[in-house]
């Protein structure tokens, strides 16, 4: 607002000069001139009335404290005083007179826009769903007026939002962490692309005019439910590379390896990379996997509820098992799916494509392209595990037990690596598979 009222003073200031020109006119008329007729003084008089009443009105603009007032003025007010001092002079050069009746009229017919009130977020009409937030609001004015708003013309919206642990003092945080949507038309929005690794997101929305724009709404916070983990490099395999949400491979001492071979080369490419049953074991820590165990476990405990994440292999992989374990059945040298306390779908490149879901050390060949997306669906208080080809949404294979410990997501990785995505909703097209697919053969006792 500093530099509004600045420019304000300086157009004050013009007009104060203009003001003073007049007086000194009038002045000069009345004193030193002769023969010009009483109606050219008076009419003189009235324009510099005219000129005081408008740099009156200036000055009180000057002194408006709130923000809020002075923006809804500041786009109309400089086109007001941009006045100069026109003289007129009558035929007979009996006249002489300066008039700024065109201004004032000017000036009485500026229409103020007002600044925008802050719309209202309707929570009870915003969606949540697939990772994604619908977010609607009633326009400002909307409730005042019946439901006409086109008194109060709205150009744009802006909305922000920002993740939280918190619903309440959402106004805590700077301004730089919200993240913004500009430029929005209709009174809603689509979020999309979002992950949900915060309990909340809260959301707040303004309007916009010609003018300016509005104060932010109230903000409001919408819940967002998701299963979290990360990769426990604790528990994982010395030969395993954890890098976020990325675990690779990375043999010791295998002079000649390259991860990026395929399956089917030549007999001397193969000799390179060691068969997962003969490579040497690498002791690491006490809770590490060693052995030909390549595996590594998840740092968040399922006890109840539903859960789901997916797993995206490398474009260089050869073996992986994804799947569920309980923690405290699994030792050091354990393979998912050879005990009574882990389930998981195993899939291999090596020397031959192959797909199969493993349990108490049990295995039941898939016939199923091997996927490139894995979705992992597991209903804790249900016993159901289901494994989802997310790109052609088909179900791999379904579990049906019944979990009596917490359990923890577990993969194993051989030749290669993983990839995982967490925060994620339960997709609604997991209902499909619930609905029609429990009744799938299991290898569950």
């Amino acid at each position: 607002m500093d530099a509004q009222k600045e420019a304000l003073r300086r157009i004050i200031s013009t007009l104060a000069s203009k003001n003073e020109e007049l007086q000194n006119f009038l002045e000069a008329v009345d004193h030193t001139l002769t023969g010009l007729q009483v109606s050219s003084l008076i009419k003189g008089k009235f324009a510099l009335v005219s000129c005081e009443e408008l740099l009156d009105f200036a000055n009180q603009t000057l002194t408006i404290n709130t923000e809020e007032e002075f923006l809804a003025v500041r786009v109309t007010m400089a086109p007001a005083f941009r006045l100069t001092t026109r003289p007129a002079v009558s035929d007979n050069m009996s006249q002489f007179t300066v008039d700024f009746s065109a201004e004032r009229a000017g000036l009485q017919r500026l229409h103020f826009l007002p600044v925008p009130r802050a719309p209202q977020i309707d929570a009870s009409s915003c969606v949540v769903r697939d990772n994604t937030i619908t977010v609607t609001w009633r326009p400002p004015g909307e409730a005042d007026s019946g439901g006409d708003s086109s008194s109060r013309p709205i150009e744009r919206y802006d909305l922000e939002y920002r993740k939280t642990d918190r619903d309440s003092t959402l106004r805590v945080a700077g301004e730089a962490c919200w993240e913004k949507v500009c430029d929005i038309i209709e009174p809603q929005v689509t979020i999309s692309g979002l992950k949900f690794d915060s309990r909340f997101i809260a959301i707040r929305v303004r309007a916009r005019n010609k003018a300016a724009a509005g104060e932010f709404s109230e903000p409001i916070a919408i819940e967002t439910t998701a299963y979290n983990f990360s990769f426990d490099a604790s528990t994982a395999h010395a030969e395993l590379k954890v890098q976020g949400d990325t675990v690779t491979w990375e043999p010791q001492g295998v002079k000649g390896h390259d991860p990026r071979l395929r399956g089917k080369e030549n007999k001397s490419s193969r000799s390179a990379t060691p068969s997962p049953n003969k490579t040497a074991a690498s002791r690491g820590g006490r809770d590490r996997f060693a052995g030909e165990s390549y595996t590594v476990l998840g740092d968040e405990e399922m006890t109840n509820g539903c859960h789901y994440w997916e797993l995206r292999p490398l474009a260089d992989w050869k073996s992986f098992s994804v799947g569920v374990a309980y923690r405290g059945s699994l030792g050091r040298f354990d393979q998912l799916g050879k005990g009574t306390g882990s389930w998981c779908l195993h899939a291999s490149q090596w020397l031959q494509s192959s797909l199969a879901a493993k349990h108490n050390n049990r295995a039941k060949t898939l016939d199923w392209p091997l996927p490139h997306r894995i979705g992992i669906y597991c209903d804790y208080d249900n016993g159901d595990l289901l494994f989802i080809d997310v790109d052609h949404l088909r179900l791999v294979h379904a579990f049906k037990t019944k979990f009596s410990q917490p359990l923890v997501p577990a993969f194993t990785v051989w030749c290669g690596g993983i990839t995982i995505a967490t925060g994620l909703q339960v997709p609604s097209f997991m209902g499909n598979f619930l609905t029609t697919n429990r009744s799938l053969s299991s290898l569950s006792p």
